[in-house]
């Protein structure tokens, strides 16, 4: 698959290489209509959890497993993962169909789950090349009524209300990353050191709760072929209870970010591509949120720019234990910094 049709499938890395014989037989006497020979397929994609491509009797479904190896205390959590989307499937947030959890890591090394194959195109660049201006707008519109849609959620009323704890997301976030980042540290990034001493001072004084997707971007968005609606969003592997401006904040990231892998954003004529700008994004999710506005939304961009600095360089470690979940990891090392400094110089000149 292509940049617009979806992440290119590689021939399984020997480094993520599993029984496949161990699996097929598993599948047929737990996956109901399994059956027939299967293929594996690796999506070359996405820095944490490997995913698969799985073919067998004519049908197409995506396994997601926790990588080999040494892992760091609570990540690469597929069960949370499989029973959010699985909590989400009466709602309006599009998710896929989930078919199997298997927590029994004698199958095939790890925990896994198998979800049903989505159709459609990824857009990773956010400018989403491709596309005409009015295609664009309603690709956003879609996206962000599904982000306002998913924060309308009440975890209660969907059997997630023991997902996280509401209270103290923030800080405890920040406590989070900060240690995971020391734990993969591997040279001195003096804005990350600042900022870890500056977020848990400035943390905002409201502390709203509701489910967020943690990772939301357009490139974990499928979008239906034949139309710009997102059909299907991705990557819920940092989903929790917190504040729900941490996920606008994060997408809002991308007016801000220097040296993004998927090319130029910040500075684009975005009116003449048909793309909100910032101010229009923030306008478009109070409309569909119900919100009369957003406050403070600067500190969750800075917030977000230190977590995925951390991300980054936890997936630049692993690339160098030889665990990565994708064959880039070792080219991604020099972004952690990048994210720091853009976050810092937030904090300069606006906070």
């Amino acid at each position: 698959m292509s940049e617009n049709g979806g992440p290119p499938l590689i021939t399984v890395s020997e480094a993520l290489s599993f029984d496949e014989a161990a699996l097929k037989a598993y599948l047929s006497d737990h996956l109901e209509g399994f059956s027939g020979d299967l293929q594996v397929r690796q999506f070359n994609a996405g820095q944490s959890n490997p995913t698969y491509q799985l073919s067998a009797g004519g049908r197409k479904y995506v396994l997601r497993k926790k990588p080999p190896g040494t892992l760091l205390p609570s990540a690469h959590a597929v069960d949370r993962e499989y029973r959010v989307m699985h909590a989400l499937r009466d709602t309006p947030v599009p998710v896929p169909k989930m078919l199997h959890l298997c927590t029994d890591p004698s199958v095939i090394g790890t925990d896994f789950y198998v979800m049903e194959m989505v159709e459609g195109r990824v857009f990773h660049d956010p400018s989403l090349p491709g596309l005409t201006p009015s295609e664009r707008r309603a690709f956003y519109e879609s996206f962000i009524k599904a982000l306002a849609d998913l924060h309308a959620v009440k975890p209660e009323a969907v059997g997630l209300g023991d997902f996280g704890r509401p209270e103290g997301y923030l800080s405890r976030q920040v406590a989070r990353w900060t240690k995971q980042y020391k734990a993969t540290e591997t040279e001195t990034i003096t804005a990350m050191d600042k900022l870890m001493e500056w977020l848990p001072a400035n943390l905002p004084a409201d502390d709203e709760a509701a489910i967020v997707h943690g990772d939301f971007r357009p490139g974990n968005a499928i979008v239906r072929d034949g139309t710009p609606e997102v059909a299907a969003l991705l990557d819920w592997e940092l989903c929790t209870l917190g504040h729900p401006l941490a996920d606008l904040g994060y997408v809002c990231a991308n007016y801000h970010a220097d040296n993004l892998p998927t090319g130029q954003f910040k500075g684009l004529d975005f009116e003449a591509l048909g793309i909100p700008t910032e101010q229009e994004f923030l306008d478009l999710y109070c409309r569909y949120s119900g919100r009369d506005t957003v406050s403070n939304h600067l500190f969750f961009v800075v917030f977000s720019f230190f977590r995925s600095a951390a991300i980054i360089q936890g997936v630049y470690k692993r690339g160098l234990d030889g665990n990565a979940a994708s064959q880039k990891a070792l080219k991604l090392g020099h972004l952690a910094r990048v994210r720091a400094e853009n976050a810092w110089r937030i904090v300069e000149q606006n906070l």
